[in-house]
């Protein structure tokens, strides 16, 4: 049974009012590309993709329970890297079955699913033309004594060619020491994967201990994000994925006593933003290049709450102008029939008309 509006409301609990009716006088909704049935169309027909990189976007686009409305759910799995397959399948240890990773996301009637070369690859043949693969080209390992954290290539793009991927996506932090390496390896890789028609993704992370001051934890402030994003889209990313703004900020807070970090103008905080989830998430939308390119949330970790956190983290991405939710420790970290459930409580929310763009 689809989710209500009514049921959406009891999710959102205290916070319903404030989200649901909120109306946008930062950014107006007049100025944003809008998710919709043909954005190929008005958004990328007149662009440098190719028809192969199109069809493919359009592929992604097309399936699973949100096919031709312009929003994504995407299943990610990439955790097993990036937080390591013990801490990540130990709640569920079926997941260390590449197999039940895809299941999941054809069951819960997702628009593609995004894991590593050895996930997809070791199921290419049976699956890939029943879901669009994303391959993950690039991660974050955690077997470096102690700690390191970096994104290193784990393969190449013709590899992702061959097992019939739709997409490719990687990770860049932002911010970090490596960055300006991981910037080059991964807008050649697109330009490549855009060469032999298929569509990219990056995920726009900012990452830097200098962005943690006085308490406060700018790595998921909207002024950050949103320049991320503006990087991510400047390499020609398709779709990006970034965090949900928590804050708002990091620019003015590094640029204190001897320190100069960016640039800024007050009227990001003063004109372009407010202290309203919606608002901020309107600014990484805008960096987006108006959303032209579409902007997708992570649904974070698991949690106590994770149905209640999916369907807030939806109606301010849906709200905003964004385009979906990629979200993977909330389904997977469950059994695949709860899991199925939280994927389609997040695509209900884009599929009700009663939750507009704010």
């Amino acid at each position: 049974m689809a989710l209500t509006l009514s049921k959406i409301e009891e999710y959102l609990g205290s916070e319903a009012d404030a989200l649901l009716n909120h109306k946008c006088k930062t950014i107006s909704k007049e100025n944003i590309h809008l998710p919709s049935s043909d954005f190929i169309e008005k958004v990328w027909m007149d662009s440098d993709r190719s028809p192969r990189v199109l069809r493919n976007l359009q592929s992604i686009y097309d399936h699973g329970r949100l096919g031709r409305t312009g929003f994504m759910s995407i299943l990610p799995v990439d955790q097993g890297i990036e937080h390591s397959g013990g801490a990540s399948f130990a709640k569920n240890p079926a997941y260390f079955d590449p197999e039940n990773i895809v299941k999941l996301a054809i069951e819960g009637g997702c628009n593609a699913v995004a894991s590593t070369y050895g996930v997809l690859g070791s199921v290419a043949r049976k699956y890939a033309h029943r879901i669009p693969f994303i391959v993950k080209i690039n991660h974050n390992e955690l077997m470096t004594y102690p700690n390191s954290f970096d994104q290193i290539m784990f393969g190449t793009i013709d590899q992702a060619y061959d097992m019939g991927c739709a997409a490719v996506g990687a990770t860049i932090y932002f911010g970090s020491d490596e960055s300006s390496r991981q910037i080059i390896e991964v807008a050649n890789a697109f330009a490549y994967a855009h060469e032999l028609g298929m569509a990219t993704i990056l995920w726009c992370y900012t990452r830097n201990n200098a962005f943690k001051k006085d308490g406060v934890d700018y790595h998921v402030a909207a002024d950050l994000t949103g320049q991320a994003n503006h990087l991510g889209v400047t390499i020609e990313a398709d779709v990006i994925k970034q965090k949900l703004p928590e804050n708002n900020g990091g620019f003015k807070a590094l640029n204190t006593g001897d320190s100069s970090y960016g640039k800024l103008d007050e009227r990001i905080y003063s004109d372009l933003t407010s202290d309203n989830p919606i608002d901020l998430t309107r600014y990484q939308v805008a960096n987006c290049y108006m959303g032209r390119a579409n902007l997708i949330n992570s649904g974070g970790a698991s949690g106590d709450n994770d149905f209640a956190d999916a369907v807030k983290t939806a109606v301010i991405n849906k709200r905003a102008g964004g385009a979906g939710l990629i979200s993977g420790r909330k389904a997977f970290q469950r059994p695949m029939d709860e899991g199925v459930k939280l994927l389609n409580t997040i695509q209900d929310v884009y599929l009700e008309d009663g939750v507009t763009v704010a």
